[in-house]
């Protein structure tokens, strides 16, 4: 639902509430951070970067957007993965250079069920957790997470915030109104629901790379 239309929505149920004019109440106080998440700079990155291996995932940090592309590059190379990407057609991927992968096939948009590879970006981590926050959007499709069996996101440093709070807030302040949906995940999927054994990827990616990206301006 787009946000002209959720606030035509939330008009009329003001106006059959009798509420019309009412001013929106204010947002509920913040809540306790955790003392785990009370850390900035340099602690915050290792805490994310520990966190997240812990739950499966795979951590690596680059310095620029002109690394992202050789790294997936070397993901794919390492894992013996298909070299075939499906991209999220967002400015920071669509400036990373991919096309430049030799033998790479690339494709911008939306992933579809035999797509290896999916590529997208984070809107934002939360250190205390491990956890990638990812808000759809046409720049940003959701599927690209969920349906590859590897997953590959983005991470600016400039968005890894220290608790789940400090992320809902960024979302909040980043789309005003709420985005179609937002997705916390951490680690790649899996399950232990049959036999009690551990399976990957049953519901989502079996792999998860995180790149974490330390600065988005070319040198």
């Amino acid at each position: 639902m787009s946000g002209e239309r959720l606030a035509r929505l939330l008009a009329r149920l003001r106006q059959r509430l009798g509420r019309e004019g009412a001013e929106t109440p204010p947002a509920p106080p913040p809540g306790p951070i955790p003392a785990r998440a009370q850390v900035a700079g340099e602690a915050r990155v290792a805490l994310f970067m520990r966190m997240a291996r812990a739950v499966g995932s795979e951590v690596e940090r680059v310095a620029g957007l002109e690394e992202v592309a050789s790294a997936v590059l070397r993901y794919l190379r390492f894992h013996n993965l298909p070299k075939r990407l499906v991209v999220a057609p967002d400015p920071l991927l669509q400036a990373a250079g991919f096309e430049r992968l030799a033998l790479v096939e690339v494709r911008y948009g939306t992933a579809g069920a035999d797509d290896p590879v999916g590529v997208t970006v984070a809107d934002a981590g939360v250190a205390e957790t491990g956890t990638l926050v990812l808000a759809s959007s046409p720049e940003r499709p959701t599927m690209l997470a969920y349906l590859p069996e590897t997953s590959i996101v983005l991470l600016p440093r400039a968005r890894l915030d220290g608790s789940y709070e400090e992320s809902w807030q960024r979302i909040r302040e980043r789309f005003g109104t709420p985005p179609r949906s937002v997705n916390f995940i951490t680690g790649p999927s899996r399950t232990a629901d049959i036999g009690l054994r551990l399976t990957m990827g049953a519901h989502g990616p079996k792999r998860l790379l995180i790149l974490l990206v330390d600065r988005l301006e070319h040198p």
